[in-house]
């Protein structure tokens, strides 16, 4: 496996591997990788010859108090879990690599941006698709794999790839769940042993809105009274919100009638830790 953090490195490397006509497949992250990410490193490795995986904690993308400065670390921990997953290279570039000085120049997918994790966390997403588009530009890669646990991000960044005609295919991931349900995730680290006990709440709450929606309950707020209700009576986690989305477009919906399939998101803060999750349910 080859290790690249110089910008001008990576694209040199990807110019020639895309001269040779391989396909170059790639996965963003943050790094402190988990089965979550090496299940979309085996994605790209279906779907290319060459898998370049980066980690980069993009200061852009977190506000104001947020964890941006105890976001987990463990580069030689990451670059062990990359080697032995195939990767063939690892892109781990600095913020003076990625943000020169001067820096003013920002994407931005507009509308979408600005709810559910965008109202809660503002600039998250403008943060998000500046960086991911950046590393489009330097990786080049043809395809890019993301995950469905944020499912917020992937659908942005589907749109900011068809808006700016970037030319790479979108292919997102499924969610990758421990045992108990819990969505892996890298900021799982946080939880105490209680909040960690508790925290599968989020999947069981998810369960049960599709079972009411199989049951044939059409009416969605209903849904999230009983999802809310049971996140109170069985934690000590506090909703940032339940919602329901058409899958399609995004947007908020109130009913299942005339759907062919719902997208249920929820947010779920346990002490100082916020979790998310989602599950798509068909409407038949």
């Amino acid at each position: 496996m080859k290790v690249i953090s110089s910008v001008k490195e990576m694209q040199e490397s990807a110019d020639h591997i895309r001269r040779e006509g391989r396909r170059i497949g790639f996965v963003p992250t943050m790094g402190y990788l988990h089965e979550g990410h090496l299940s979309l490193i085996d994605i790209a490795r279906q779907n290319s010859d060459v898998v370049v995986v980066s980690i980069y904690v993009n200061p852009t993308q977190f506000g104001r108090g947020e964890d941006f400065s105890r976001y987990p670390r463990d580069l030689n921990r990451d670059r062990g879990m990359a080697e032995q997953r195939g990767v063939d290279i690892l892109f781990v570039p600095s913020d003076s690599e990625m943000y020169l000085p001067g820096h003013s120049t920002f994407v931005d997918v507009e509308g979408i941006s600005q709810v559910l994790e965008g109202e809660v966390r503002p600039g998250h997403f403008r943060g998000v698709t500046t960086v991911v588009a950046k590393l489009f530009n330097i990786v080049k890669p043809d395809v890019a794999v993301f995950g469905q646990k944020d499912a917020q991000q992937a659908f942005i960044i589907r749109k900011m790839v068809n808006d700016l005609n970037f030319g790479i295919e979108i292919i997102v991931g499924p969610v990758i769940r421990e045992r108990d349900g819990l969505a892996m995730s890298s900021r799982n680290v946080y939880l105490s042993p209680q909040e960690r006990k508790e925290a599968p709440i989020l999947y069981q709450s998810l369960v049960l809105a599709g079972s009411l929606i199989r049951g044939g309950e059409s009416d969605l707020s209903k849904v999230e009274l009983e999802m809310s209700k049971l996140i109170r009576r069985e934690s000590t986690g506090s909703v940032d919100y339940i919602t329901f989305v058409d899958p399609d477009t995004f947007r908020k919906v109130e009913t299942i009638r005339g759907l062919k399939q719902v997208l249920c998101l929820i947010a779920v803060r346990f002490g100082s830790t916020r979790l998310i999750d989602n599950m798509i349910f068909r409407v038949d």
